[in-house]
């Protein structure tokens, strides 16, 4: 599943134990702080494209802020091998298969990159030191922070926290937040009871009481295709556009409850929400409310580099927010390459570690060429290490030549 939003990311770490730690001092001991690539993110997509540039004995560092989008939820579904399985059981088990091929993992939070040298200046900051920069989470209610994507952090040391690595090439997956609507309570069951993505959690509350939120154009859609999950659908209108004649000939159809009148909280049952209280107070019952949350790219610390997120459409509607990539993950910066759902605001775990490894593979690919041009350059300059020998030869030759000579005339 591709979604999530905070929750209790000191349990996803508690899930992970000693792999979650602080990886700086040991990484940057290791090395001079010189990738071939540097991971921004260390999600599925991230994890994925590391274990290529890993298995392509390439030089790589993830740099991790350690809170997972989809902290929140149980288990993640729809990702074949994989069904059912804890995020932080997935995390920890990719964490382990990357090391096995020499990549380093960081936990931080990259709060620039700036071109240099022919590649990029990452700066990071430690965890705990200072403002949270990209790491920043989803806003609920109140500017309640409700989740992060995976990405940011690591390099050599500074007093202030801050840290700095250097890549030839960036790999970005730092994912998206989630910016729940206003209403008071959805943000404590967001990724339990609130929910997003039907083929992620429509299995897990079929048949039960559903209700859709509606805050824009696309909710009637989201009522219709949450109708195949369950036959009790209510659609809350709340502060979304009044649906058109055929729209209501559709929901009508298919047994669709269509409600007036915004929503002013959630109702619950212990720890499970049991219904929505209008601003009346009438109280709808519900089990599960899905709603559409606002999707902006963590995309922040690609300011530098003139990188600039675009909105992400969804049926010619504006979401949120991506960043622009082709199929292998190449952005319009070059030496820049990003995947996963900073990307595309619709992938799901199995889509965005598809698109982490295509852009591994990618980014090797790249490397290959350029290093193959730098071996063509040296080989024909003529100070290059052929040229040299060359040179060698010629003065032993005219060494033995001279000495040849010399010994004669003394004879």
């Amino acid at each position: 599943m591709k979604h999530g939003g905070g929750g209790d990311v000191n349990g996803i770490k508690d899930d992970l134990g000693d792999d979650f730690g602080d990886d700086f001092g040991d990484d940057l001991g290791l090395g001079d702080g010189r990738y071939d690539v540097v991971v921004v993110g260390g999600g599925a997509a991230g994890l994925a494209g590391a274990l290529m540039l890993g298995r392509a004995r390439r030089s790589v560092l993830v740099i991790d802020s350690g809170e997972p989008r989809n902290a929140p939820a149980e288990a993640m579904h729809g990702y074949l091998g994989h069904d059912g399985v804890p995020p932080a059981r997935l995390l920890a088990t990719g964490r382990a298969e990357v090391r096995g091929y020499g990549v380093r993992i960081a936990s931080g939070t990259v709060v620039s990159a700036e071109p240099d040298e022919g590649g990029f200046r990452v700066t990071a900051r430690r965890p705990g030191a200072g403002s949270p920069g990209a790491g920043t989470g989803a806003k609920g209610e109140a500017g309640t922070d409700t989740g992060t994507g995976s990405g940011s952090g690591t390099g050599s040391g500074s007093g202030t926290g801050e840290v700095l690595v250097r890549a030839r090439r960036l790999l970005v997956t730092t994912g998206l937040a989630d910016e729940l609507p206003p209403v008071p309570g959805l943000a404590e069951l967001w990724g339990r009871d609130v929910l997003h993505c039907p083929y992620c959690h429509g299995w897990e509350v079929r048949d039960l009481p559903i209700g859709v939120l509606s805050t824009g154009p696309l909710a009637v859609h989201q009522a219709l295709l949450w109708r195949q999950w369950s036959a009790d659908i209510t659609l809350f209108l709340h502060t979304g556009p009044e649906p058109d004649e055929e729209a209501w000939e559709r929901l009508a159809a298919r047994g669709v409850r269509v409600v007036r009148g915004e929503v002013a909280g959630v109702v619950r049952d212990g720890e499970r929400l049991s219904g929505l209280r209008l601003g009346d107070g009438t109280v709808i019952a519900v089990r599960a409310l899905t709603v559409a949350s606002g999707l902006r790219a963590r995309s922040g610390m690609l300011d530098a580099l003139g990188l600039e997120a675009l909105p992400a459409l969804v049926a010619g509607t504006e979401v949120g927010s991506r960043v622009p990539a082709e199929a292998d993950g190449r952005t319009p910066v070059a030496g820049v390459w990003a995947a996963g759902n900073v990307t595309g605001v619709t992938e799901t775990v199995s889509a965005s570690a598809a698109s982490g490894a295509r852009a591994g593979a990618a980014i090797n690919a790249d490397l290959v060429a350029l290093d193959t041009r730098l071996a063509v350059a040296a080989r024909r300059s003529p100070f290059g290490a052929d040229g040299e020998r060359v040179v060698a030869r010629v003065v032993a030759r005219g060494a033995a030549r001279s000495a040849a000579g010399g010994g004669g005339s003394a004879g």
